[in-house]
């Protein structure tokens, strides 16, 4: 693919996660994915795995937004920084466990790295900042 081609897949994707669009985020992806996030017990291999993924994220920021902050785009990857902002008012779920909503409203981080072949997410994989906005949440651990 051409970078630019790439970098369009990529403006795709954001503004999917941004206008809350687990369909149109799905289907970006190719027959065989692996979708993996450190919040994650395993891997995702299926475009409803990841439509009910955002859905989850959209249950606990229901005015979530993302946007790029850096971005490197190849023909075949790119490798981004991300701000999100949202207010906690849905559960959270991480790692399988689910947290009641808290309410507070956290600007987060993150990087993703994505792998493309025939214009189609082959690996997607994110890296959000749990840390910092567990704190921003008020939540510690074992509590």
């Amino acid at each position: 693919m051409l970078i630019d081609e790439v970098r369009e897949l990529d403006e795709r994707g954001m503004a999917a996660w941004d206008q809350h669009k687990a369909d149109d985020f799905a289907d970006m992806f190719a027959d065989e994915f692996t979708l993996s996030d450190v919040t994650l017990p395993e891997a995702l291999h299926s475009t409803d795995q990841v439509r009910q993924y955002m859905e989850t994220w959209f249950t606990a920021f229901p005015d979530m937004h993302v946007r790029s902050i850096n971005r490197v785009v190849s023909e075949d990857a790119v490798a981004a920084e991300v701000e999100f902002t949202g207010t906690n008012t849905g559960p959270l779920v991480f790692g399988g466990m689910e947290m009641p909503a808290t309410g507070k409203t956290v600007k987060g981080s993150g990087t993703y790295f994505v792998s493309v072949r025939d214009g189609k997410i082959i690996s997607f994989s994110a890296h959000p900042d749990v840390a910092g906005m567990m704190m921003q949440l008020g939540v510690r651990p074992g509590t």
